[in-house]
């Protein structure tokens, strides 16, 4: 099983839905979506008179961000990402983490981050279903926060919420952006990195703050039980090549 995170301006590409529709013919129920979509929730924040900040890569959310974020993401970013696949062939079921409390999770640090949150339990089984039942999840990044008595939202970071999921599920993660990889000093993608060989990378200033964030998410994915986790471009799945992009493993591999 394979957990795919799709980030936000990878799913505008033409190229993704017809390359996705390939993979699930020749091998359904092998894979389970995660999407971003954070130019969307900037530009209705935007919209709003709002401007987005972030901090260390991830968004600062207030309590009215919130509801801009579901609206974002588990609305019309998911939906369309539904619709394209479905369009494409693919038998595709839109959920969130919020859906039978699938993504539990609590507060960062609300003075800085706001409404922001990090998973602390995935439960699969809804994932499992879906898959059991021939469809392909696509999940929306919006955590339910478990200090709520009323169930309030939370915003994950999707290359958190889609690690989670790939260690819940002992899975690998495709961490899908708009870069081919980790790119070194020369802008090259580096094959392979370690712990330690990102500690260098960041401090040297070559890692910025928001392939830092993800290199983050990948090393605690793998921590936590995911089978592999690897951070590539659209080529990876336009060209069926699991070999694309940089594989992240633990300093004893």
């Amino acid at each position: 099983m394979i957990v795919v995170k799709l980030g936000g301006r990878v799913q505008s590409s033409p190229e993704l839905a017809p390359a996705l529709a390939v993979w699930w013919r020749s091998m359904p129920g092998s894979f389970v979506l995660v999407h971003g979509g954070g130019d969307e929730v900037s530009a209705l924040q935007r919209q709003l008179g709002r401007e987005p900040s972030f901090e260390n890569g991830r968004r600062i959310t207030s309590d009215e961000d919130v509801e801009l974020v579901r609206m974002a993401l588990s609305g019309s970013s998911n939906k369309r990402l539904v619709a394209e696949l479905v369009a494409a062939g693919i038998p595709a079921v839109g959920i969130s983490g919020e859906d039978s409390g699938m993504i539990e999770a609590e507060l960062i640090d609300l003075e800085l981050y706001g409404r922001a949150g990090k998973p602390v339990e995935i439960h699969t089984r809804l994932i499992e279903t879906l898959i059991s039942s021939g469809f392909l999840p696509v999940i929306s990044p919006v955590g339910r926060d478990i200090r709520s008595m009323s169930g309030a939202a939370l915003n994950i970071n999707g290359d958190d919420a889609a690690g989670a999921i790939a260690a819940a599920m002992h899975a690998e993660l495709w961490m899908i952006s708009d870069v081919a990889g980790v790119l070194d000093a020369e802008r090259q993608v580096i094959e392979s990195l370690d712990n330690a060989e990102t500690a260098n990378l960041v401090t040297s200033g070559i890692v910025n703050s928001g392939m830092h964030a993800k290199l983050d998410a990948g090393f605690s994915a793998l921590e936590n039980g995911a089978a592999a986790v690897r951070i590539a471009g659209l080529e990876a799945i336009t060209k069926q090549d699991p070999r694309h992009g940089t594989l992240l493993k633990t300093s004893m591999s």
